[in-house]
């Protein structure tokens, strides 16, 4: 059950609270960031000394990001409160990498590959129709694939001179007790459940003599790790190339994720429903992609935002106000120069650890699966689906092309992430391409002549489409009063803005998409809110929009820096 709202973004709220539910963030955000480090390190055969620097390095550097999600300047900043953290979604190929070429490998691999998340910033209009939910939900279900036999081989390991039995058991506990907790108790005890069960598997492991407390009785209260930067080495040798494909694809995957989860933390951090402010979104992901440079500079597994943690904090406790974001932030750095704190949980048995990852595994795949049923699942995406994950999984397991071909590409080309997912994309590509109902553009400006040019575009689009007369009319009514309502107030004779229309034919309905740059107000909320207006003394522009929300049956309408995208969609008999 949701907490009422009490202080929304731009609201200041009391120190007291903010410090109170920003320790509580913290302290959440904690053990996954910790843990997911862990379990790359050790996986990729890396050293105690890289491990504390590693972690060091993760805590500060998310707590100065999740400061800086809660700030809104210019083009930085969500001015949400979005928690930040080490993400599961590169576990896999980080361990390639430490194993490949160390640390400098990883850091270099990130580091490259953090451009290419700054870019989907800024080309994130362009992309919405080539990184489809079908797309990125596969692409997360092989990232899950991937992650398991690591998390699998954790679970099996155990550590001292106990029994090679207490690994499975060690790892049932953990499990039975976060499973059971996550299904069956809500509210703050579910956010608690995956350090409940961790506290249990590292019972069940003290019990078997699996447990090494030793160096945390040796760990200093306050320090800093005294390893430093990796470095990195940007020389495109074989390891590099191979690896650096994967790593993007997982970039972009992981921010087009991260849109989903940005406009999650606006929709639960405001009073009532509002439409997204996709500049927002471009904000955090600006953000998101600086997290991913600096992930690399410090030589550690790249940092993402925590939404769950970030929308339950929010629902619980009823603030979102951006002292929160701040809050979590100063936390976190606090707690990289506590090593007594973090190697309590560097100390967590591997057993524990992969069943932790296990589980974190699962909830990846299973996002995958629900982004997928999101965009609908006819029979042709089921193909698209269907196909790329079967052939990413089973390449995945094999060694097809290292065998056939080998070198740098052999490997490469074995990556079932990477094959699955660029199916994925080219299918979609495909269908796209072979749609008989293909959309057609204009390009015009959005003045007074563009009125009687686009409602004839509009007209020859519904009598392609078999519409009768009626619905044709509806549809080019749709169209005048978009752009009635969008109009600019004022014009200068040369600042005319360029529109571009699509028109978008599928059966019963035809969608009009909009592209140009309009004024700040949000064509969803103006809609929204002139229920809640007077009728008399109604302007010309509200009286556009009620006409538009009566002939329209879907309008959205999304805010990109320099370019706004609105979407109408008309339905054919009303």
């Amino acid at each position: 059950m949701s907490a009422p709202m009490r202080f929304a973004p731009g609201e200041r709220c009391p120190l007291p609270t903010a410090a109170g539910v920003g320790i509580q963030g913290a302290i959440f955000a904690l053990a996954p960031l910790v843990l997911v480090v862990a379990i790359t390190a050790r996986a990729g055969g890396q050293d105690d000394a890289y491990l504390s620097w590693a972690v060091f390095a993760a805590l500060i550097i998310a707590g100065v990001l999740t400061a800086l999600q809660a700030v809104r300047f210019g083009r930085v900043g969500a001015g949400h409160v979005l928690i930040m953290g080490t993400t599961p979604n590169f576990v896999a190929v980080s361990v390639l990498a430490l194993q490949a070429g160390g640390p400098a490998l990883l850091a270099s691999l990130v580091v490259v590959s953090s451009l290419f998340y700054l870019a989907l910033a800024n080309w994130l209009p362009a992309l919405r129709r080539v990184i489809t939910p079908i797309v990125s939900g596969t692409a997360l279900m092989l990232i899950a694939v991937a992650i398991l036999p690591i998390a699998i081989g954790q679970m099996r390991q155990v550590q001292g001179d106990a029994p090679e039995a207490a690994a499975p058991v060690i790892a049932l506990v953990t499990l039975v007790v976060i499973i059971a907790m996550a299904l069956r108790s809500g509210g703050v005890l579910r956010l608690w459940s995956p350090l409940i069960g961790i506290a249990f598997g590292c019972a069940a492991a003290a019990a078997f003599g699996a447990y090494d407390l030793a160096p945390l009785a040796e760990a200093a209260w306050f320090g800093i790790p005294a390893a430093g930067l990796a470095g990195f080495d940007l020389s495109p040798d074989a390891q590099f190339l191979a690896l650096l494909p994967v790593f993007v694809v997982i970039t972009l995957v992981g921010a087009v994720k991260n849109i989903g989860d940005s406009i999650a933390a606006q929709q639960a951090s405001q009073r009532g429903v509002r439409a997204t402010d996709f500049r927002s979104v471009q904000g955090s992901l600006n953000v998101n992609g600086l997290g991913v440079l600096l992930s690399g500079l410090a030589g550690t597994p790249p940092t993402t935002v925590y939404s769950a943690t970030s929308v339950a904090l929010m629902n619980l406790t009823g603030v979102a106000s951006r002292n929160v974001g701040y809050m979590v932030g100063v936390f976190l750095v606090a707690l990289a120069f506590l090593p007594k704190l973090t190697s309590l949980l560097l100390a967590i048995p591997s057993a524990v650890l992969g069943t932790y990852i296990l589980t974190a595994t699962g909830l990846l795949f299973a996002e995958g699966l629900r982004t997928i049923s999101r965009d609908g699942l006819d029979f042709p995406k089921m193909v698209v689906v269907g196909i790329s994950f079967a052939l990413g999984a089973g390449i995945e397991q094999q060694s097809v092309f290292a065998d056939l071909i080998g070198g740098t590409w052999g490997p490469l080309l074995d990556n079932g992430m990477l094959i699955g997912s660029l199916t994925a994309v080219a299918l979609t590509l495909f269908l796209d391409a072979t749609n008989p109902r293909r959309p057609s553009r204009l390009k015009t400006d959005l003045g007074q002549a563009a009125f009687a040019e686009i409602d004839g575009f509009v007209g020859a689009a519904a009598t392609r489409a078999g519409w009768d007369q009626g619905s044709a009319d509806r549809l080019r009514s749709a169209a005048e009063e978009t752009l009635h309502s969008l109009m600019p107030n004022e014009q200068s004779a040369g600042d005319v803005p360029r529109l571009v229309l699509t028109v978008r034919p599928a059966g019963e309905v035809i969608e009009l998409e909009f592209v140009a740059a309009f004024d700040d107000a949000n064509l969803e909320d103006r809609l929204a809110h002139l229920e809640e207006e007077e009728d008399t003394d109604m302007a010309d522009n509200q009286l556009s929009m009620r006409l538009l929300g009566h002939y329209a049956a879907a309008v959205q309408h999304r805010k990109y820096f320099g370019l706004d995208v609105v979407a109408v969609q008309v339905r054919a008999h009303g």
